[in-house]
């Protein structure tokens, strides 16, 4: 008898529990709107914490900030999701990189595209991304000489330099 009368309570108290929870998980994963176009490398870490978080945290070796030096007057593009997991940990690496090493790039570009992984200006077609993030290297005529997909095999400064070494 007593359990009986504790049931429509538990029902209520259940029902508070989930309200508050979904509340929670809205206000906290779909407050930051995903970017889609050309962002700067300072909006980015300024407005997206995870970026932030991984830039900080990331310690590049000096070997990794040696081989990046390849990048030295070439064009990078960077196609990821500022919702996508592997793009908040490659790209803020790839940013800690170029700062940490002075790396003068001839242009670097960070194009967010969205979750089904395009655009309107069509960085996403012209670079046939597959995966986020999608990291391309080109020489100043725009012949791509480098390219990591969604992940380096060891990590983006050995991964670029063996494939720039070719």
């Amino acid at each position: 008898m007593f359990v009986r009368a504790l049931i429509p309570n538990l029902r209520l108290l259940c029902a508070g529990v989930i309200s508050i929870l979904i509340g929670f998980y809205a206000s906290n994963s779909l407050a930051q709107e995903d970017h889609i176009g050309v962002i700067s490398a300072a909006d980015l870490l300024a407005n997206y914490a995870e970026f932030q978080y991984e830039y900080d945290a990331y310690q590049p070796s000096p070997l990794q900030l040696e081989q990046i030096q390849q990048l030295a007057g070439k064009n990078i593009t960077a196609l990821f999701g500022t919702w996508c997991h592997d793009s908040e940990r490659e790209i803020p690496r790839l940013l800690k990189l170029l700062e940490t090493a002075e790396v003068e790039v001839n242009e670097l570009t960070l194009y967010a595209v969205d979750r089904k992984k395009q655009d309107p200006d069509g960085y996403a077609e012209k670079f046939n991304l597959q995966f986020t993030p999608t990291i391309v290297v080109s020489d100043t005529s725009g012949d791509e000489i480098g390219r990591i997909i969604e992940k380096p095999k060891t990590d983006i400064a050995s991964d670029l330099a063996t494939q720039l070494a070719h």
